[in-house]
């Protein structure tokens, strides 16, 4: 869907919303540099300047908590809006790159249990320059998150804050279903684009109509 998931809502049915939502930071991609930040002196993230529809706002998450499993990153934004549940750490950098630019992790939290799981993914680090999405997430990183929820076979995944569309991706890959939505037009088309690429990928051990065995 593109346009405003507040409006959306009502129309979606899913068994799991799982979104990286505006945290109310209003970043606007800049980055520093020198030896306390991250690029060269004169090098700009492709993002730089742009903001992110609905981030000068104070996220409130209340609407998305009747779902039956909840995943929502940078919690600790929000926490005090949030239940008890599952903690959930994003560790973006190696140990030897701890303190040197921004956040070295990313907090995010789901509904069930009260635990604190980790997972190290830096297949982002070196995209500053090319990524679709400012705050864009691995898509291995969304697929742990799914997995995480035990979701059943074929359940339909729910993101009302899909940016570049890497959670439908991750989704698609695990065989869920998917529904998105999307507020800003030219993610919105990245999102569909980055989708329609993952649902036409072949599925390596797919059941075969009238296959042997």
């Amino acid at each position: 869907w593109h346009g405003d998931c507040r409006e959306v809502l009502p129309h979606v049915h899913a068994d799991a919303v799982v979104s990286d939502p505006p945290y109310g930071m209003k970043w606007d991609g800049r980055v520093t540099v020198g030896a306390g930040g991250h690029g060269r002196k004169g090098t700009k993230a492709k993002n730089f300047g742009v903001t992110i529809v609905g981030d000068e706002c104070q996220f409130d998450p209340a609407p998305w908590l009747g779902f039956p499993k909840v995943v929502l990153w940078g919690s600790n934004h929000y926490a005090q809006r949030l239940p008890v549940g599952t903690t959930l750490v994003w560790l973006k950098r190696n140990d030897a790159g701890f303190g040197s630019f921004l956040s070295d992790a990313e907090l995010g939290w789901m509904n069930t249990g009260h635990g604190v799981y980790a997972r190290r993914d830096l297949s982002m680090m070196a995209e500053t320059l090319t990524r679709i999405h400012p705050t864009q997430k691995p898509v291995k990183l969304m697929e742990w998150c799914i997995q995480l929820a035990k979701l059943a076979p074929n359940s339909k995944v729910f993101d009302p804050y899909m940016g570049s569309g890497t959670t439908g991706v991750a989704a698609v890959n695990l065989g869920m279903r998917f529904v998105g939505v999307e507020i800003h037009r030219p993610y919105f088309e990245e999102a569909c684009r980055r989708i329609e690429q993952a649902y036409a990928q072949p599925r390596l051990f797919e059941d075969k109509v009238g296959a042997g065995d």
